[in-house]
């Protein structure tokens, strides 16, 4: 439709006020905010803005991950595709960017800046400086994505300040990745040129960060929940302040989004306009996104709501297209080919046998609703010289495979999953994405694995000679299905996981960033294990009256 009218009360985020006004749209933009005497029942807002999410981690490709965010009101992201990016370097980003441009939703890719995210992890491809340069002087990207490699900055490692300096020399915003850092560290990290950091999970590092001036994001997805520890920080720094998935699953993402967020503060009784900028302005801000504000002139990007707590949206309108109505997207499905990084044959159970070295172990914990993780130490429990699975103490196999090249898997054990049987598997690994997989014995775990390789990627839980598997043959981590049948079938896997006896909400999720090395304390590569708080690997035995 070129031209059209929207009434209804209008939230003026400029003069802080609601009244009734009429919104005329004309070739997508706004015509004219004229107040009227009444203006019904609903409310008209700026559209919601993701401040940081990888789409990949929806396992949907963009087009699709639109069909299910509009609903909710979200007309726009800060996307960083660093997944693809590990996979598939530079052709994986512009792949992306090829589908987003094929649906409504704003979608903003930034330039990645850590891929690899390390140098103790094996990945698909690298981002190079010029890669980067590339991406914004070619591709008009908007930022430089999450500067992980915070040791990088605060050691001025010069692979990492070129590729500031490319975003310094290009005017672009530069995200942040520092969990935990404070003091000195976090000083020299920010003194960088760095804006924002979507990593905080206690109050006090993030009012911290704050007092320097840092955007902080506030971070609600299906693994990092942050919203519980950090809300407060709408009493003293709303200004700064953003709200984010990162990562969200599609089964979460049917049922809410950025607006879900939003009626939490609401909830918490911070106030409306606040809430707002953090939900839908700050960001566009910060970003310079071109993403209507419901000003004159401005694309027609806005919603309808039906009232100010529960935020639940009747319309979503992105450059003056209706996009969403009352809980459907009108956004048609379109097809896509894949592309993918698979090199590696299938393994055998004698692969993820591990010889006893006698003495303690350090064994990775897994914490509920947290990305970071603890260091425990325990004894291993052996079975004719090989150390296995201690299920009645939770104390798991876990490895990941390499599946850019041939290699033997590296192996050590997690706490905290929970399995009582049985094993999963994901070549969802963040960053690199190689092939992790947990599980009570080796004959599971080998099925899980070569269901994987079989497919080209994907989730799996195998159990007594019976594997079921979420195909992902898009470079290992997304679906060419609807977003609805993939969050159906990710809902029947996940159900089915649970049912092997792991507590977790969503263990897939979980195992996923188990792999993430740049988040403390002890993860795991394809190299091995990895202290992320000494920043180096870290051997699995040793005598442990030398650490005592």
């Amino acid at each position: 439709m070129d031209y059209f009218t929207v009434e209804g009360n209008l939230l003026d985020l400029d003069r802080r006020e609601i009244y009734p006004a009429a919104i005329t749209v004309q070739n997508g933009r706004i015509e004219e905010v004229k107040q009227i005497p009444r203006g019904g029942p609903d409310f008209i807002l700026p559209g919601f803005v993701d401040a940081h999410v990888h789409i990949e981690s929806s396992m949907l490709l963009p087009s699709e991950f639109a069909r299910l965010a509009t609903p909710h009101g979200t007309v726009a992201t800060v996307s960083d595709p660093h997944e693809i990016g590990n996979v598939l370097g530079i052709e994986g980003i512009r792949y992306m960017m090829r589908n987003a441009k094929k649906t409504p939703l704003k979608v903003f890719f930034g330039a990645p800046s850590c891929v690899p995210a390390t140098v103790f992890e094996t990945a698909g491809a690298e981002v190079t400086d010029e890669d980067i340069e590339s991406l914004f002087r070619d591709d008009g990207l908007l930022y430089l994505s999450e500067m992980m490699n915070y040791p990088g900055v605060i050691h001025k490692d010069q692979g990492v300040l070129k590729k500031i300096e490319v975003a310094k020399r290009y005017g672009r915003p530069i995200d942040g990745h520092a969990p935990g850092l404070t003091g000195k560290e976090a000083e020299e990290y920010f003194k960088a040129g760095i804006s924002t950091d979507h990593e905080c999970f206690t109050l006090d590092e993030a009012t911290f960060k704050a007092s320097l001036g840092v955007h902080i994001l506030i971070r609600e997805g299906s693994a990092a929940k942050n919203f519980e520890a950090l809300h407060p920080l709408f009493k003293t720094h709303p200004r700064q302040l953003m709200l984010c998935s990162d990562d969200k699953h599609p089964d979460d993402l049917l049922r809410g989004h950025i607006n879900q967020l939003a009626a939490r503060c609401l909830a918490k009784g911070y106030p409306l306009f606040d809430v707002l900028e953090a939900a839908c302005r700050n960001p566009v801000r910060h970003y310079g996104l071109p993403v209507g504000q419901l000003k004159r002139g401005d694309p027609a990007d806005f919603i309808v709501v039906k009232d100010l707590k529960t935020l639940e949206v009747e319309k979503t309108y992105i450059d003056g297209q209706l996009v969403a109505l009352k809980g459907k997207t009108t956004i048609q499905s379109v097809e896509e080919q894949p592309i993918n990084h698979f090199r590696i044959g299938k393994k055998q159970p004698k692969d993820f046998s591990l010889k006893s070295e006698g003495g303690k172990m350090r064994v990775i914990s897994a914490l509920p609703n947290e990305i970071v993780t603890d260091s425990l130490i325990a004894v291993p429990k052996v079975e004719n010289g090989a150390v296995v699975s201690d299920v009645v103490n939770d104390i798991l196999k876990i490895a990941v495979v390499n599946r850019y090249k041939e290699a033997p898997p590296a192996i050590g054990f997690i706490k905290g999953i929970g399995l009582k049987k049985g094993a999963l598997a994901a070549s969802v690994a963040h960053d690199s994405h190689n092939i992790i997989v947990v599980g009570v014995d080796d004959a599971s775990i080998t099925q899980a694995v070569n269901a994987l390789i079989a497919e080209g990627g994907g989730l799996s839980v195998a159990y007594a000679d019976d594997v079921e598997v979420l195909s992902l043959p898009v470079a290992g981590l997304m679906s060419l299905r609807s977003g609805q049948e993939v969050a159906s079938e990710y809902e029947r896997l996940n159900a089915r996981a649970k049912s092997l006896g792991t507590p977790l909400y969503a263990p897939f999720m979980t195992l996923s960033f188990m792999a993430l090395l740049v988040i403390p304390k002890l993860k795991m590569s394809d190299k091995g294990l990895f202290d992320g708080e000494a920043f180096k690997p870290a051997s699995l035995f040793f005598d442990y009256a030398t650490i005592v």
